[in-house]
């Protein structure tokens, strides 16, 4: 098994996920940081943590890459993220949905391995604020 490598930018990285309620997308997390990392190393290390299961990214309804944090099921082998994703229209926060699985009928001889859903509307916080 490969070594995994801890760097500063890295652990900050992850704290940042880890600690978010929405995922974060590239320039979020380069905002957040700072001057700790550029953006090549910021691309570096959240792929690694995808690769690490750690993290998993989420195409949201605009295209942006958003990354969260993985289950505790979650391996350098298999991501186990068959749940729903939230998109604000509002504000455009992703958010990881665990507690809301769809039902999937697929024809004779389909096999789902995995999937993805993204749900968009408007957030319990943007629906306060209207």
């Amino acid at each position: 098994m490969k070594q995994v490598r801890n760097t500063h930018a890295k652990t900050e990285i992850l704290n940042l996920i880890n600690s978010s309620e929405v995922a974060l997308s590239h320039s979020d997390i380069q905002k957040q940081l700072g001057e700790l990392c550029n953006r090549v190393t910021i691309y570096r290390v959240l792929e690694r943590l995808e690769n690490e299961g750690a993290v998993h990214r989420i195409i949201n309804v605009d295209g942006v890459v958003n990354f969260a944090k993985c289950s505790g099921k979650c391996s350098h082998e298999q991501h186990f993220h068959n749940h729903v994703h939230f998109n604000c229209k509002k504000c455009h926060s992703v958010t990881c949905i665990e507690n809301a699985i769809p039902e999937i009928s697929l024809p004779d001889h389909f096999i789902a391995e995995e999937y993805n859903f993204i749900i968009s509307g408007v957030c319990p916080k943007c629906t306060i604020e209207a």
